[in-house]
């Protein structure tokens, strides 16, 4: 057998094991480019996030190969493997989204304390009863990230989450149920904390129209208010948006930052 053919039935030999490795690559990524900031939008064409995945899994595949396990003789092991690798890909890219969330959150109770909460234009994360202005965020938070280059933690957190967790073992529950938990507290508190100046504001100006209505009774308060509160909640956007996004930002890069594998 001359080498070249020597060199031949080595590589045919080898396809299966590669082809495993990189199913496994490919379940991790693609589970967490689905969910991951700017790459996961709901309004990104799913044949862009599917070659998205498929790119960065054969550029992760030569690095990764060493470490990777061999393939195993049942195939529902390697089922099994294939499964574990898709809920540690999801498991990383929701920690990434939940950050994110809280844009869009703080938009939708502004909206609420502001009289801007009519349903405009459904949005495909959020759901059907979203406010305009927390489509509106939701749209920028993307836009943020991509532009200041943000999205480049959360893929190196999925390249280096290998060393944290080997390709085809499973997630520690208590880690990750606690991690989880953790995130979701965070967002949620981030997403109060962005929209406390409209509940302050929308506060002051329900007792404010409290007090009117105890006053003048004859007065229609409801519908006297709405234009007022309406313009005042714009302008109250228009003061604070700008230092409503700079401090989200800077807490995305914050999370970003501690995500498992940097």
């Amino acid at each position: 057998m001359s080498v070249a053919d020597a060199a031949a039935a080595a590589v045919l030999a080898g396809l299966p094991g590669l082809a495993f490795g990189f199913a496994l690559v490919l379940a991790r990524v693609s589970a967490a480019c689905m969910m991951l900031p700017g790459i996961g939008e709901a309004e990104l064409p799913a044949t862009i996030r599917a070659g998205f995945a498929v790119a960065l899994t054969a550029l992760l595949l030569p690095v990764l190969q060493p470490i990777l396990p061999a393939e195993p003789a049942s195939v529902f092991a390697s089922f099994a493997m294939v499964a574990a690798e898709t809920a540690t890909g999801l498991w990383l890219g929701w920690l990434a989204r939940l950050v994110m969330l809280a844009l869009p959150l703080a938009g939708q109770v502004a909206a609420s304390m502001l009289g801007l909460a009519n349903v405009l234009q459904p949005d495909p994360t959020l759901g059907p009863q979203t406010t305009a202005l927390s489509r509106l965020l939701g749209v920028a938070a993307p836009v943020l990230v991509l532009a200041s280059g943000l999205h480049a933690l959360p893929l190196a957190a999925l390249a280096g989450s290998y060393r944290l967790i080997p390709a085809g073992t499973l997630l520690p529950v208590a880690g990750t149920t606690a991690g989880v938990v953790a995130a979701v507290g965070d967002s949620f508190a981030l997403g109060v904390r962005l929209a406390a100046p409209f509940i302050a504001a929308g506060i002051v100006w329900q007792i404010g129209l409290g007090l009117v209505s105890r006053l003048v009774p004859q007065l229609q308060v409801y519908f006297a208010a709405m234009p007022g509160q309406i313009l005042g909640g714009l302008l109250l956007l228009g003061l604070l948006s700008s230092a409503m996004l700079a401090a989200w930002q800077a807490h995305v890069a914050d999370s970003f930052r501690a995500l498992p594998g940097l």
